[in-house]
């Protein structure tokens, strides 16, 4: 393994690289290999750690190339900063991929909680005019080819997650409503997998289901698993994040299932 920091948005952002080396031994379909860009959660107010290695190294062992975007929490989340760099990160990825043995065609973006309302608002609004009149996209090469949401925050409406709403708004109740994301869908979102627990508490299980809705009605390929039962915040349901849930820990084998078909990936 390779470990590589970028800095982004003039420091205001960072990506870590966890890369697979190049290796005359190993198989010449694995020597270029999709990417998973993983987001951690944290009401845009920090970034989880338990939502960054754990799930990173996860899909880096099942023989992907992982980064994480550490993006702008608090005060800077605003204005749509983390979006920005959520779009730079995408770009950088694909700038780069022959550098990092990364397929450019094969780019997850993965999501936690509000890391899940910053990779879906990458799904919807990569190329919406309130983000490219401010950043050169390079005609889309900020899309990701897929998308990955854990318990994601997704509206700013009633069921709301109100800390990240407020964060990632700045207090704009314009702003507020555009980043309310069951109404940003459309046909050019990528294909999605979601999953969340009924009995969530901190993000109602509404924001998942308002916006499996929205993807259905725009004929957008989506997967999502609902589970009874589990606190918000599982991350990868294990003893090592301290949220031990065998059953909703079904997620990742199913997520990453998902996503060698969708990519046509086998280790």
């Amino acid at each position: 393994m390779t470990r590589q920091d970028i800095v982004l948005d003039d420091g205001e952002a960072r990506l870590i690289l966890y890369l697979h080396e190049s290796d005359s031994e190993i198989r010449t379909n694995h020597r270029v290999r999709p990417c998973v860009l993983v987001c951690p959660g944290g009401g845009y107010v920090r970034c989880s750690e338990r939502e960054q290695d754990p799930p990173a190294l996860a899909f880096f062992a099942a023989g992907y190339q992982v980064g994480i975007l550490l993006y702008s929490v608090q005060e800077k989340a605003a204005g749509l900063g983390p979006l920005r760099q959520a779009s730079l990160a995408m770009m950088e990825l694909r700038r780069d991929s022959d550098q990092w043995r990364i397929d450019p065609n094969r780019i997850a973006i993965l999501g936690f909680s509000a890391g899940g309302h910053l990779a879906a608002s990458l799904g919807t609004l990569w190329n919406h005019p309130r983000l490219t009149s401010t950043l050169d996209t390079c005609d889309g090469m900020n899309r990701p080819d897929a998308l990955v949401l854990c318990y994601p925050v997704i509206t700013t409406g009633s069921f709301s997650h109100e800390g990240s709403a407020v964060n990632v708004s700045g207090g704009d109740l314009e702003l507020r409503k555009f980043l309310s994301l069951e109404h940003q869908v459309t046909e050019f979102v990528p294909p999605v997998f979601l999953w969340h627990t009924m009995d969530d508490d901190t993000v109602p299980v509404e924001n998942t289901l308002m916006f499996v809705s929205a993807l259905h009605q725009c004929k957008v390929p989506t997967e999502c698993h609902l589970y009874p039962t589990g606190v918000h915040g599982l991350s990868m349901c294990n003893e090592e994040v301290g949220t031990v849930n065998e059953h909703c820990a079904g997620w990742f084998p199913l997520c990453l299932a998902w996503l060698n078909e969708l990519f046509g990936f086998v280790l």
